[in-house]
């Protein structure tokens, strides 16, 4: 997988914005794009066509963070020379920072049989489903006018998926941006991932949490980046709806072991342009879930506060909301009650080994044990549309049931004409109801998570503002 070079540009009155069709045979040529002519390479802006949408009455004007994403520009150009390039960036006049971004990789922690037969109903295998503690309730949320997340949107940002799954056919948009990989993995890990609360109601296969929300999926692929996709999903959606980013990298913890793992992988939003996408999604009143990462991190380690030589020199640790606040929500992976499909992975709700952990950390979902979409280990053969997984793990199959807890508030809300959610909002009353996180051994709860999402809580909460 390719990772990313990106430069930030000083604004300054004298150097005019960059525009990369001049690149080739440009008239005019500015030491930074000679440079670039000599080293026969292009930059093209993270986020194209840069422009504000209107906003609802009462919204927040945000010109200002989408000013901020102006200056971001990815290099073209191959793995081999990345490095190379950024030597030549660091120190320029025109250049505010530059640094290169690790492949994104889809925060799973997975790793069939053939059937001929049709599909039986597998709900009963969805343990997250079912009433706190255990489960987020949903089936009381479905109970409940527009507790199926009717009139809500959802944007699922990672590399691919498989839209014509046949438990995935009813209110799906399909892939509205960048160029899915051809990757399986990333295929599967998009189709478990969209299961989870976007699985069709029907008499068989899985059912997803709140099934009547729109679903559509941005790649980072292709002409995208993951910067530019948070953008272009803020931009194509309303306020209350929700976004979902199911990436994370590895972070300098990483670097400096030199992990084969995942070990190290933090939340994508360290990065300036990820941060100041998210920032920019949320100030449009756009609620963002961010996966936060299989790395088995201590986000509030002093490690954090340091910045990386590339990045602004205005940069501040993100994992501290003290300094500022991308506004996301961050989903830690807690475990499922114990003899889940006949596996014990301790006490019910308490941190595993593998999630990133800290005061960060807003709310949990099962990372292990879930039963969705893809993969093909509970049924498989030769038509990937009849795959499904009990075994779909990491943050990455945690933070699909905090997407559809909040899907089925959101769904309840708007129903009932009621004021909808803000992102702000959604994650203090995720930080204030849910059932609390346990301990496990070595693995107590001032490593935090956060608890997991009760819909009942939350709808009674919600109905009684």
């Amino acid at each position: 997988m390719k990772g990313e070079l990106i430069i930030k540009l000083k604004k300054s009155d004298n150097f005019a914005p960059i525009d990369p069709e001049s690149l080739a045979g440009t008239p005019v040529l500015t030491p930074f794009t000679k440079l670039l002519n000599e080293e026969n390479i292009r930059i093209r802006p993270l986020v194209p066509d840069l422009q504000v949408e209107s906003l609802e009455d009462g919204e927040s004007n945000q010109e200002t963070n989408l000013s901020v994403l102006s200056g971001y520009y990815l290099v073209d150009a191959p793995d081999d020379r990345l490095e190379t390039l950024l030597a030549k960036f660091n120190g320029r006049a025109e250049i505010e920072a530059a640094y290169i971004k690790p492949p994104a990789q889809p925060a799973s922690t997975l790793a069939a049989p053939e059937t001929t037969a049709p599909t039986p109903d597998l709900s009963s295998r969805q343990g997250y489903l079912d009433a706190s503690p255990n489960g987020i309730d949903a089936r009381y949320a479905w109970t409940i006018p527009g507790g199926t997340g009717s009139n809500v949107n959802i944007i699922d940002i990672e590399g691919a998926w498989r839209f014509d799954h046949e438990d995935l056919n009813q209110n799906q948009g399909g892939v509205i941006g960048g160029q899915e990989s051809s990757d399986p993995g990333w295929r599967n890990h998009g189709t478990a991932v969209i299961g989870e609360f976007s699985g069709d109601q029907n008499p068989f296969g899985i059912v997803g949490i709140c099934s009547d929300a729109n679903v559509r999926a941005i790649s980072i692929f292709g002409n995208s980046s993951s910067s530019g996709a948070i953008v272009q999903a803020a931009n194509s959606l309303q306020p209350g709806d929700i976004i979902l980013i199911e990436l994370h990298r590895p972070g300098p913890r990483y670097q400096y072991q030199n992990r084969p793992d995942q070990g190290g992988f933090i939340p994508i939003e360290w990065w300036p342009d990820d941060f100041d996408a998210i920032q920019y999604a949320t100030g449009r009143g756009v609620i963002v879930v961010e996966a936060g990462g299989n790395g088995s991190e201590n986000l509030d380690d002093p490690l954090y506060d340091q910045r990386p030589t590339n990045f602004p020199a205005q940069w501040t640790n993100p994992f501290n909301r003290s300094n500022r606040d991308s506004g996301a929500i961050v989903v830690g992976a807690g475990a499922p009650p114990p003899g889940t499909h006949g596996q014990d992975h301790g006490p019910a709700r308490s941190r595993l080994s593998f999630s990133n952990y800290g005061t960060i950390m807003d709310a949990q979902g099962w990372g292990r044990e879930v039963t969705t979409t893809g993969y093909g280990d509970i049924q498989g053969g030769t038509d990937e549309n009849k795959w499904y997984t009990d075994s779909f793990s990491g943050t990455s199959s945690a933070s699909p049931i905090v997407v559809g807890s909040l899907g089925c508030v959101q769904g309840v809300l708007r129903a009932h004409n009621l004021n909808i959610l803000t992102p702000i909002i959604a994650r203090n009353w995720l930080r204030e109801t849910g059932s609390l996180q346990q301990d496990a051994p070595d693995r107590p709860v001032s490593q935090r998570i956060g608890n997991l999402p009760d819909l009942r809580q939350l709808i009674a909460k919600a109905l009684n503002q």
